[in-house]
């Protein structure tokens, strides 16, 4: 779940690129020719200290024309700010971009009287609204404070915070350069604050939907991280609400939208419909129907929802998730499988936000029990695993149904056989022409292999901690494991990995990297750009000392290093925007610089120390500044791709 904030955008061509390279002696106007294609040489591994602590790019993108002439675009990555400058507004008063508020806007502060500030920036959505341009950013979760001591190990602190999105005003150049004229943080109030905010981006419709990570508040009496849940609604009660009320566990865990308008002003909706789980994010197919959902964590689901009407998910729809039946025998390479689903049930937003307002809980939904209830002679309860490593038996209550398909998603996938083995789901990007899907998962381990222990073993792949970007084939016409038709025209069939898409560890290497840098390890922030024809992959990764993002063209099969991250930092935020005002952008934010992975050679971890301290500087408490620091930003150097 690490995540930096580093935003990538390509931008800045001349006028004399857009209509590219060839002459003519034609008296007439001539025909602009438009960028119809890009292939992308490849950012080297650091090798530098200085590398090895910045976020750069090397890269030069060869952009195709209509006319079939080229032209080199060489990439350059600029900051459009960092977590901690002054620029957000709040009640007149000038706020760090990544100031932490509760339900009021009232900033919050440590215990040492020091702002508490994220530098964890995530998703983004850049967005035309109007003659408009606006940015959302959200923060994902606080991991240190000013002095040095991390979050959920500081004495009198929180094991997390209330989370916040950034509302940023956009002025395009016009050279494509992008800069902040203004900027606000989103106020949550209206739907009780918001919780561990990862990853998201634009939907069909224009507005930004980002997921609410709810790694912390689903776990029920009994189990044993129930400790967690405590804490967490320990944080939202104390810290977001002061006290005011108790935070109720059923209020978070969903998609969340901010619709921003012209005038700056926007408007916030959790959508309760599209059910409750650990959300990486919700991604969204071209009909404005259907989404997948990244479900992070261990023992985890492939969830999809199918909206009633397009562009308008609370009008109701129904969830489904994915049961996994291996058709690959030892599940080597990342394993194969036919992809079938189980309908949970169907709502809209008014039906399910009426369970949570009534105070429904678990109780409310199933009997439960952490032993199997046949010992004492009871019956009708059925084991399951979903979102831990502890088998859990349940037994529906009567006309529940719908309260456990959006309230309780996972652990009522598992009920009804749907497979929650998953590990750590992620990005999911469509790929509209060939009608693919890909899933980012980010670890193949624990409920993926076989013999896990688990009351079912439906998936039973050979361990890759490197993780693998999986890619499912789309149908129309499709049923649900009942017969009933599914009203979509991008249900997953297959899965499958493609070569280059496979993570390949390896013994560590001289600084610590334990997977080949050459491919991706821990897949995690995807975006798949239909003009480029490319698949564009963030990293999150505990194998690889920098992090990278990379472009696979998904013609050529060719995967290229476009982005190397500072050490430490996640890749984050990853959003292509294939034209706007004639230029591209590819944005993708980092967070949490100095993240160190375990393997790394503990003299190269004193020696980056040493050069940050240089370079970056410390503050009043001697903590390095570079692990107190983000970036969103933008790598420029592209004209607008059009689709072909």
């Amino acid at each position: 779940m690490k995540k930096n904030t580093l935003a990538l955008a390509i931008l800045g061509a001349i006028a004399a690129g857009l209509t590219g390279c060839n002459s003519t002696t034609d008296t007439t106007a001539p025909v602009a020719a438009t960028a119809t294609g890009v292939t992308f040489s490849a950012t080297p591994v650091p090798s530098t200290d200085t590398e090895y602590l910045t976020t750069y790019t090397k890269s030069v993108a060869t952009v195709k024309y209509s006319d079939g002439s080229t032209k080199a675009f060489p990439l350059t990555y600029n900051s459009l700010f960092k977590n901690t400058d002054q620029i957000a507004t709040v009640n007149g008063t000038k706020q760090a971009a990544a100031q932490l508020y509760d339900v009021n806007m009232k900033p919050l502060m440590d215990p040492n009287g020091d702002p508490v500030i994220s530098e964890t920036a995530d998703a983004n959505s850049l967005l035309k609204v109007g003659a408009k341009m606006f940015l959302v950013n959200q923060w994902e979760y606080d991991n240190i404070l000013a002095n040095g001591v991390q979050s959920y190990k500081a004495p009198n602190w929180y094991s997390r915070s209330p989370m916040e999105m950034s509302l940023s005003s956009i002025n395009q150049g016009t050279d494509g350069k992008l800069s902040v004229t203004s900027q606000q943080p989103v106020n949550f109030a209206s739907v009780q604050g918001g919780w561990i905010f990862c990853a998201g981006g634009p939907t069909p419709w224009n507005t930004h939907m980002g997921g609410e990570e709810d790694y912390d508040l689903y776990f029920v009496p009994g189990e044993k991280e129930y400790s967690v849940t405590t804490a967490g609604l320990k944080a939202l009660t104390e810290q977001y609400f002061n006290n005011t009320q108790q935070a109720n566990p059923y209020q978070y865990g969903y998609p969340v939208e901010v619709a921003v308008k012209e005038d700056g002003t926007y408007n916030v909706t959790k959508h309760y419909e599209m059910g409750r789980g650990t959300w990486e994010l919700a991604r969204w197919a071209a009909d404005g129907r259907t989404a997948i959902y990244g479900d992070d964590g261990a023992y985890a689901g492939l969830f999809m929802f199918v909206g009633d009407v397009p562009n308008n998910p609370k009008a109701g729809g129904t969830i489904y998730a994915a049961k996994w039946n291996q058709t690959s025998a030892d599940g080597t390479d990342g394993g194969t499988a036919n992809i079938t689903w189980v309908k949970l049930g169907s709502g809209n937003y008014d039906q399910i936000k009426a369970w949570v307002d009534k105070g429904t809980t678990i109780n409310d939904i199933f009997e439960f029990s952490m032993t199997d209830p046949a010992l004492t002679g009871s019956t009708g309860f059925i084991p399951t695993r979903a979102g831990s490593a502890q088998t859990i038996w349940l037994k529906l209550k009567p006309g529940m149904e719908q309260a456990a398909a959006f309230l309780e998603t996972r652990r009522y996938a598992a009920y009804l056989g749907a497979t929650t083995e998953f590990t750590k789901g992620e990005g999911v990007a469509f790929n509209e022409k060939d009608k693919k899907m890909y899933y980012a998962v980010s670890y193949i381990q624990t409920s993926m292999l076989g013999k896990d222990g688990g009351p079912v073993d439906d998936i039973r792949i050979k361990a890759n901690a490197a993780g693998a970007t999986y890619t499912f084939d789309l149908a129309a016409n499709q049923k649900d494991t009942k017969g009933a038709a599914i009203n979509s025209n991008y249900v997953a069939t297959k899965a499958y990995v493609e070569p280059m898409l496979l993570g390949k560890p390896i013994t560590a290497d001289a600084v610590g990297n334990t997977a080949d840098v050459n491919f991706i390890a821990n897949t995690d922030n995807l975006f798949y750009s239909e003009a480029m024809r490319t698949l564009f992959v963030g990293e999150d990764s505990g194998n690889h000392v920098n992090n990278y993002v990379w472009a696979y063209n998904v013609d050529s099969k060719t995967l290229t290093r476009i982005l190397s991250t500072a050490a430490g930092a996640e890749a984050a935020g990853l959003q292509i925007v294939d034209n706007l005002n004639g230029y591209a952008y590819i944005m993708s934010n980092t967070q949490h610089q100095g993240d160190w992975i375990k393997t790394q050679n503990p003299d190269f971890t004193k020696r980056l120390k040493d050069a940050a301290a240089t370079k970056f500087g410390t503050n009043k408490y001697g903590t390095l500044n570079y692990y107190l620091q983000a970036d969103v930003g933008y790598l420029g150097g592209m004209p607008a791709i059009s689709a072909k």
